[in-house]
């Protein structure tokens, strides 16, 4: 399968191949001396599995990306992978085009899961949040780095949190598609996130978004 990729990837224009890993371990030792712009992590690995590798590339502070590979779109390990740090996943079954956009979008900075598949996370973090609601299902004292927001902002990161991309936010609340891709940087900088699904998971489990 890696062949596979490498192939698809090394056949575009901007794209290079700088190293393979077969397990985790691996993984996060070539990432810190390779420094690639962006990681395919499987999320199930022999020894160390995805979701502990992307923790260490992320908490390293290199600005390496990861972008999770999973064979089920409702893989909780995908779930778990998005929370420690990556910046979306991509099934193993995509197209040649899906995986080479998913990649060109990590690399800028932006986030890759579906609207459907956020919805999904949001609905499995509803009944695990640890902190941002208490037993009876009442929203517990928000993050203070929410307060920072604005009204806007923070009507933004609502719509943000449905899954919405920018051209459909700016449709809903009126507003240009460039307004509302300013506001969103706005955003992540205010909550210090690294892109939109970690500004999604602080949402939901600070009780910004409600069930």
């Amino acid at each position: 399968m890696r062949m596979g990729f490498r192939l698809v990837l090394e056949a575009e224009d901007g794209i290079e191949v700088v190293g393979e890993a077969g397990d985790g371990a691996s993984a996060v030792r070539q990432a810190a001396v390779l420094r690639p712009d962006v990681v395919l992590m499987d999320v199930r690995m022999p020894g160390m599995n995805g979701i502990e590798a992307t923790e260490q590339v992320v908490a390293a502070g290199t600005g390496v990306r990861v972008l999770i590979l999973t064979t089920f779109d409702l893989d909780e390990y995908a779930f778990a992978a998005l929370r420690a740090g990556a910046s979306g996943f991509l099934l193993k079954d995509a197209r040649p085009a899906e995986l080479v956009a998913a990649i060109r979008a990590v690399a800028t900075g932006d986030a890759v899961v579906s609207p459907r598949v956020t919805r999904r996370m949001l609905e499995m973090f509803s009944d695990r949040l640890p902190d941002g609601r208490t037993a009876d299902g009442a929203a517990a004292a928000a993050d203070p780095r929410l307060s920072q927001l604005t009204s806007r902002e923070a009507e933004v990161l609502r719509t943000v949190a449905e899954g919405m991309s920018n051209a459909e936010i700016a449709e809903r609340l009126f507003l240009s598609e460039a307004t509302v891709k300013t506001h969103v940087g706005r955003i992540l900088a205010k909550l210090q996130v690294r892109d939109r699904v970690q500004a999604v998971v602080l949402a939901y489990e600070t009780g910004l978004v409600g069930r």
